[in-house]
């Protein structure tokens, strides 16, 4: 996704993270359904995708969080010259904290422009207006927005044709992340593929339904098209 902006594309491209909740919202959402299957790049963000890409038979071998994608494309647009961010969600105060680490992480990336909208599930015409005209006057290459999903997914995927960004990034909690606010569990059980389950020790209300309700979900509907692939294999 850098070469978008490293080699000069003036196509706009967008991506999205995808997760067992995700993709378990999306099938009675039809607007984050959209937003997914038209995204440009769709990344395994979940252990459960891996696991299901192995079940069925993909080629999906490895999970990409957002903070990979927000931290590497960060990283290689840093090598090249100067570019520009617009980070849009959060609160004032993780806000700050991006701006102040960022400058000593990347001192080649400028942000130059930030924005804590209404914590609410959709934006009045105005407000959403006021946001688009705040991002456009500024001109910044990659806009992140972090609101978690499915908001943001949905949100990009409205207002993208009204941007003059080249390139836009939902990562949810990443910027919380990245900012110290939260923290990131431990390397050792992000590569043992359990982060999911750390943070939902950490955050039970906040993330119980995606993990009580999706997760069970999507892996009865993994199981149910395992075996519907086998019957079909035997019949052949």
């Amino acid at each position: 996704m850098k070469n978008v902006l490293t080699n000069g594309a003036a196509v706009q491209k967008y991506f999205v993270c995808a997760n067992p909740h995700s993709l378990e919202v999306a099938r009675t959402d039809s607007l984050f359904r959209e937003a997914i299957e038209k995204a440009d790049l769709v990344v395994p963000d979940g252990i459960g995708i891996v696991l299901a890409s192995k079940i069925l038979g993909g080629s999906i071998r490895r999970r990409i969080t957002g903070y990979d994608i927000f931290y590497g494309v960060s990283k290689e647009l840093n090598k090249k010259k100067s570019y520009f961010y617009f980070v849009l969600g959060s609160t004032e105060k993780a806000l700050q904290k991006i701006r102040e680490r960022m400058e000593k992480d990347f001192p080649n990336i400028r942000i130059v422009g930030t924005y804590s909208p209404p914590f609410k599930s959709e934006f009045s015409e105005e407000e959403n207006r006021l946001i688009l005209e705040m991002i456009n006057k500024v001109k910044p290459d990659v806009l992140w927005v972090g609101m978690t999903a499915p908001k943001q997914e949905k949100w990009i995927y409205k207002n993208k044709d009204k941007l003059d960004v080249k390139f836009l990034g939902p990562i949810g909690a990443v910027f919380d992340f990245y900012a110290g606010i939260k923290k990131r569990p431990h390397p050792v059980f992000q590569k043992m593929g359990l982060e999911w389950f750390v943070r939902f020790l950490m955050e039970p209300y906040r993330l119980w339904r995606r993990n009580i309700v999706s997760n069970p979900k999507f892996l009865l509907r993994i199981i149910h098209q395992y075996f519907s692939q086998s019957e079909v294999r035997r019949k052949e």
